[in-house]
């Protein structure tokens, strides 16, 4: 496997730093979208409203249509099951569904940025690319390849100051 360039440490530690803010913020839109698709397809039926009737933040109901099964909610396509919210004002459910989806875009940018740069196999990147979709898991995976990077940087550096101390010693 070839390893990174030594011209190449600034922009790892940059690509570094912008997977890791990208990573904690798909993680905690992930987590908010969980919690948003919990209130709405558990048996609380419910979505979080800013404004309009309710007031500044309140939870409206979601009806659930009459062709709907229990199960019918966990079949992809929903089984022609329809569900209909009652709130009024910015539903905040659907803002919170479509944000998660353009931070994953930023996320799979960053993973793609420190994953070609650190010059890792394919695997390694279809691994951090599952921390944006699996709960929990992006913050996991952004401590881990945080602390691995900034190891093999320092132990590339250190190896690379003791090759010109050498160098010198032998001149």
């Amino acid at each position: 496997m070839p390893e990174p360039k030594a011209a190449s440490f600034p922009k790892i530690r940059g690509a570094l730093t912008f997977y890791q803010i990208a990573s904690i913020i798909t993680g905690v839109m992930l987590l908010l979208l969980l919690t948003e698709m919990i209130f709405k397809y558990s048996p609380i039926h419910l979505e979080l409203f800013a404004g309009g009737s309710g007031g500044f933040l309140w939870l409206a109901d979601v009806i659930v249509g009459d062709g709907c099964q229990w199960f019918s909610l966990f079949v992809p396509g929903g089984m022609g099951c329809e569900l209909v919210s009652v709130g009024d004002g910015t539903n905040l459910s659907l803002l919170v569904l479509v944000a998660h989806g353009w931070f994953y875009v930023l996320y799979l940018f960053a993973i793609f940025r420190l994953w070609s740069l650190m010059r890792w196999p394919f695997s390694r990147f279809i691994i951090l690319a599952l921390g944006g979709v699996i709960p929990l898991l992006s913050f996991f995976m952004e401590a881990r390849i945080s602390r691995e990077v900034k190891a093999y940087l320092a132990s590339r550096e250190a190896a690379m100051a003791a090759d010109s101390q050498t160098q010198e010693a032998a001149q």
